[in-house]
């Protein structure tokens, strides 16, 4: 299956140059004051200095669920009352996880749906066939919700938590009901669109469904410091762009838990550059709702359905002017993934490796980063987190895959800014300029790898630690 995060692929560098610098293509925003879209305010910006308290602060989210495919419908967002309260969150260092009662009620003031009203396993499954007995839920659908159910439930039972029936039956009631929403009533997103908080918080619904599959104990942060380093750069009005290898559905959600204690600013302010796909399936919407997301076609995909090819060009470039203006007005921090996909092992070693980058979409983020106007930097930034939900041993076109999901440790870690003019002034061309710099991030990011490796996988812990890269567990 496709990448659920997407490159910039399609665009080519003059579309990069042309929309980042053209005052007709997009609006000139002050320097000194935020774009509307933006979701930082210098002015408001919490200072985090360590050492920090061991509680966690609201985080962000996007779990990348796929299901079945069913056809996208045009239709406004549905609009519900109430939220998923504050109380929601919870300490990942103490293993609190919210309970069956708090979930029901808050979500039951939200939506009285059938799902919402379900006590037990039992009933919550009856119900899945019942809606598909009655022609509300797609055969398809339908399936995928109960294979979701299931695979769910044995990760968390197998984590070893004394409440994990509890916590099953509490996440799966919401996120049933959420999809559920969704397939009666679609949303549709915007090329920019902004993580939906109010009135249903979709952000730490999300949150919280993927907090419990992670394994705090074994997990582990690389360089804190530069992350302090990009919040005060964030604080200033520079651009902060994360060139990243992606794992899995969960990375973004595995990202702002990792992150939660220590920079909840960071953790939630993330505007990540997503596929298409990730949009158009109500199955894994209700999570993609939650998070920040600027929306394109992936490269990988453009041309899976021919007749749609130039659609979907017209599409990205009104995604890439929304980029330039968000880059515009400052104090922005964007994750991509420039290989286009998820890793997959090695298909005769079965080693995972960070997929190597496509230099074009490097060099079209750093373009556009080094035209808005603002100072902008690009960090290497690495995630480990295979283990708990991989992905198909290889890409398909399909929606629909089998989700195997465990419980396991995961580790984030960023490494220096790199500078562009630094790497590439020995190079003879643009094109091995930019064949150099993506090089340069990648070597970097699977440096990171290597050492999140070791201390999960091969049980060193901290201990793993090298100069260039120093774990540490903010929140223990």
């Amino acid at each position: 299956m496709a990448s659920t995060m997407s490159t910039l692929g399609p665009f080519s560098a003059a579309q990069a140059n042309s929309l980042a610098l053209s005052n007709k293509a997009m609006p000139v925003i002050s320097s000194s004051v935020p774009s509307p879209s933006s979701t930082f305010f210098a002015a408001s910006f919490p200072r985090v200095s360590p050492p920090l308290s061991s509680s966690s602060s609201s985080s962000a989210s996007y779990f990348y669920s796929r299901l079945s495919s069913i056809a996208l419908r045009s239709a406004a967002p549905r609009l519900v009352c109430s939220c998923l309260l504050n109380s929601l969150k919870v300490r990942a260092k103490e293993d609190v996880f919210p309970g069956k009662d708090s979930l029901y009620n808050m979500a039951s003031s939200v939506s009285s749906r059938a799902f919402l009203n379900a006590r037990t396993e039992e009933e919550l499954l009856l119900r899945i066939r019942k809606e598909a007995e009655a022609g509300s839920l797609p055969s398809n659908v339908a399936a995928g919700m109960e294979e979701l159910y299931h695979n769910y439930k044995n990760a968390i039972i197998k984590s070893g938590h004394p409440k994990a029936d509890e916590i099953v039956l509490s996440n799966m009631t919401i996120a049933l009901d959420r999809i559920f929403l969704d397939v009666e009533d679609p949303f549709v997103f915007e090329p920019h669109h902004k993580a939906k908080r109010d009135p249903f918080d979709y952000y730490m619904f999300g949150q919280n469904y993927i907090r419990p599959l992670i394994d705090f104990r074994n997990s582990y942060l690389g360089n804190i410091s530069l992350f302090y380093e990009i919040e005060e750069k964030l604080k200033q009005g520079h651009n902060i762009i994360l060139v990243s290898n992606h794992q899995t559905e969960a990375d973004p959600a595995v990202i702002a838990l990792l992150l939660e204690t220590a920079c909840p600013y960071i953790a939630e302010s993330v505007t990540y550059v997503a596929g298409d796909r990730v949009i158009t399936d109500p199955l894994c919407k209700p999570f993609s709702i939650g998070r920040n997301l600027i929306c394109i076609y992936s490269k990988k995909h453009m041309l899976d359905v021919p007749e749609l090819v130039e659609m979907k060009r017209k599409a990205n470039t009104r995604s890439l002017k929304e980029m330039a203006v968000l880059l515009r007005g400052g104090s922005q921090i964007v994750w991509i993934a420039p290989s286009g996909g998820r890793d997959r092992p090695d298909p005769l070693t079965g080693e995972w490796l960070p997929a190597p980058f496509d230099a074009s979409s490097v060099d079209n983020m750093r373009r556009l980063a080094e035209h808005s106007g603002q100072p902008g930097h690009i960090y290497p930034l690495t995630i480990l987190c295979h283990d708990i939900m991989p992905p198909p041993q290889q890409v398909e076109k399909e929606i629909g895959e089998k989700r195997v999901i465990s419980f396991h440790g995961v580790g984030l870690s960023v490494a220096p800014a790199i500078s562009f003019s630094e790497v590439t002034v020995a190079c003879e061309s643009p094109e091995k300029s930019k064949d150099a710099y993506a090089q340069a991030l990648y070597n970097s990011v699977t440096e990171q790898y290597a050492v999140l490796k070791s201390a999960i996988h091969g049980q060193q812990g901290l201990a793993a630690s090298i100069p260039n890269v120093s774990l540490s567990q903010p929140w223990i």
